[in-house]
């Protein structure tokens, strides 16, 4: 059985719902560690409540990104993870991390990638006037919110919506593909060809695009 270590910043909703996904069987991973880079993660009390190791590497307490990055390096590899999960952290990595885990880095963002990426995408979106917004799994690479991409959501922006109900909307779509994305990582249906990632169809069966009907997003 693989192993992931998670790393959050703070109530790690995401994480949750991985948690709940590998508890009920339908993820078939080890939770090694949670790690955060605040003491005061929400986050860490949820998976301490559920006897995950937790550990907390306070980037305050380092001169520089790179040394906190280096002592976050030393942190994780010492759970040995197959597979390093990023959940709502709030850190810009060094290339040097991202390197050491090319190819087993997972994030997850709350756009459609590549459009919107970086921080308030609900907002931007909405003053965008899309129709249709989302969320996206990939592996991580140096450029922010790039990397190939694994699966995405789509959800409808419906009038009347502000940045709380389509943020809620989206939420509850990332607790959908994120457990998906690990389980294919653990089940090795991933493969990373030419900056793309096929997904080996007979093993992983779901669309690489989850899109609700829209009748079932309306509220009420």
């Amino acid at each position: 059985m693989k192993s992931i270590v998670i790393l959050i910043s703070g109530r790690g909703s995401n994480m949750e719902s991985l948690l709940d996904a590998v508890a009920s069987g339908a993820v078939p991973v080890r939770v090694a560690a949670v790690l955060s880079n605040r003491p005061d993660a929400k986050g860490l009390d949820i998976a301490a409540a559920r006897d995950v190791p937790t550990r907390v590497i306070d980037h305050k307490q380092y001169a520089s990104r790179e040394a906190f990055d280096a002592a976050m390096v030393e942190a994780i590899d010492a759970f040995a993870p197959d597979l390093v999960v990023l959940a709502g952290f709030m850190r810009i990595l060094t290339d040097g991390f991202v390197c050491h885990y090319e190819g087993r880095l997972m994030n997850i963002h709350p756009s459609l990638l590549p459009s919107f990426p970086g921080l308030h995408t609900h907002q931007r979106a909405l003053e965008e006037g899309v129709r249709i917004h989302g969320c996206t799994v990939h592996f991580v690479t140096p450029a922010l919110d790039h990397g190939p991409i694994i699966v995405q959501a789509a959800v409808p922006v419906l009038d009347g919506d502000d940045e709380d109900a389509l943020a809620a909307r989206v939420l509850a779509q990332e607790h959908r593909v994120y457990p998906l994305a690990v389980r294919w990582f653990a089940e090795g249906c991933l493969r990373l060809i030419g900056g793309r990632v096929a997904v080996d169809a007979e093993q992983g069966g779901e669309s690489l695009l989850i899109s609700p009907a829209v009748g079932a997003a309306r509220p009420g």
